[in-house]
């Protein structure tokens, strides 16, 4: 498991499918692709992600102490819709760089996007950057594109709304009578 890192919104499990082992790979750029479904997103115990489907490539950079990994999502998270409480399929492609270092230190962090590794380490897993991609390039508010609502909710909401009544400022009045003169 992961430590919560300030601003995560939930650590998550390191899934062993998401694990690379780079130390067989000669220095170079290596391409993987990954596809996240239902169950990863089951396992990220978000109570908000119903589910959904999101293909990944990670382009890894590698060297003798860095692997710079440029991770690409594409694909849908089914959420509930903010406004009709009805699932919907929230369409999202992100970017995210992720760079490792192997420096002998496992908790070596300059900044969120150079992470240390113990310099004998041989595999990576990226579970955990997989699901802080999603996470941090969803946004905050979900809705149905217009008209694809719950069309019983909007009705109920046509009924309730309140559109208010315009009220006049009287100092514009005092405004109007100096435009006058």
């Amino acid at each position: 498991s992961f430590p919560a890192a300030p601003g995560d919104r939930t650590p998550m499990d390191a899934l062993p499918e998401h694990t690379i082992a780079f130390s067989g790979l000669k220095d170079g750029r290596h391409e993987f692709r990954f596809m996240l479904n239902d169950a990863f997103f089951a396992a990220t115990a978000v109570e908000e992600y119903l589910g959904g489907e999101m293909g990944v490539v990670v382009l890894m950079d590698k060297s003798e102490f860095l692997l710079v990994t440029n991770i690409a999502v594409d694909g849908h998270v089914r959420l509930l819709c903010d406004r009709c409480a009805a699932p919907m399929q929230q369409p999202l492609k992100a970017e995210q760089r992720q760079i490792f270092k192997l420096t002998g230190e496992e908790d070596y962090q300059d900044d969120d996007e150079l992470v240390g590794l113990d310099d004998q380490a041989t595999e990576v897993n990226l579970t955990h950057y997989f699901f802080e991609c999603i996470s941090l390039n969803l946004p905050i508010r979900h809705v149905h594109p217009a008209g694809q609502c719950d069309p019983e909710v909007e009705a109920a909401m046509a009924q309730v709304s309140v559109e208010p009544e315009p009220v006049e400022d009287p100092r514009w009045d005092a405004l109007k009578a100096l435009k006058k003169n």
